[in-house]
């Protein structure tokens, strides 16, 4: 039912631009459009949504500008391998879905911001917030961890690439909201999305495509923000 032979079709140049965007991705922007939203506040009330929207634009156009070739290419594998993909999306959403409502009834010394940022800024500001968690994120981040990071240390090593990935992806989730709020307690928070991180890359690996991730990581915020209302 599935593929045999994987392999992403991320070429050296995209790998290597890539990395390097994943790097200010990580480092640079986000200090930068903590930059631009205290500038876009100015004497008021920041519009944390939209400011997050235009942000993630400039993430999403890049990201299309870097990786054009293996997004095209990745999508007609989704097409051609539809099935598998779809078999992959509802598995892997469902095991973090689930997982994510078990882990959350621990008694975690702090709340999971993301949900709750989420929703406020949902309630505050509905069409660019779905914009956002929606499209522009899932976009971006699947790219990013699932496409790039994945896809190259799989090369070297299938179980290596998958667990580094999968600790990666879950820890940036919550790493800044840590060193924002000067509290390591912060970081129990990875336990929560380990598992939902673990499936996306699952879906990856069985689907072949990283759009098959897109689709997913949209149902999962979907998910998410519908739980946190």
């Amino acid at each position: 039912m599935f593929r045999r032979a994987w392999k992403t079709e991320m070429t050296a140049s995209e790998t290597r631009r890539g990395l390097v965007f994943f790097l200010l991705f990580l480092l640079l922007f986000p200090r930068l459009n903590a930059w631009f939203q205290r500038l876009l506040m100015g004497d008021g009330e920041t519009l944390v949504a939209e400011a997050n929207v235009i942000y993630y634009v400039f993430l999403f156009a890049l990201t299309l500008f870097i990786f054009w070739e293996f997004l095209k290419t990745d999508f007609f594998r989704l097409l051609d391998w539809l099935p598998e993909n779809l078999f992959s999306v509802a598995l892997g959403f469902l095991a973090a879905a689930g997982s994510w409502i078990l882990l959350g009834l621990l008694p975690f010394p702090v709340e999971d911001p993301v949900s709750v940022q989420y929703a406020q800024e949902f309630l505050a500001a509905p069409v660019p917030t779905l914009t956002l968690i929606l499209l522009l994120i899932p976009v971006v981040e699947e790219t990013l961890y699932r496409g790039l990071i994945y896809g190259h240390l799989r090369n070297y090593s299938r179980p290596l690439g998958f667990v580094l990935s999968t600790v990666l992806y879950a820890l940036a989730l919550v790493w800044r909201y840590a060193l924002d709020y000067a509290d390591p307690r912060y970081l129990l928070l990875t336990l929560l999305y380990l598992i939902p991180s673990a499936a996306l890359h699952w879906s990856y690996e069985r689907g072949g495509s990283v759009w098959s991730c897109v689709l997913f990581h949209s149902a999962f915020h979907g998910f998410m923000l519908f739980i946190s209302l």
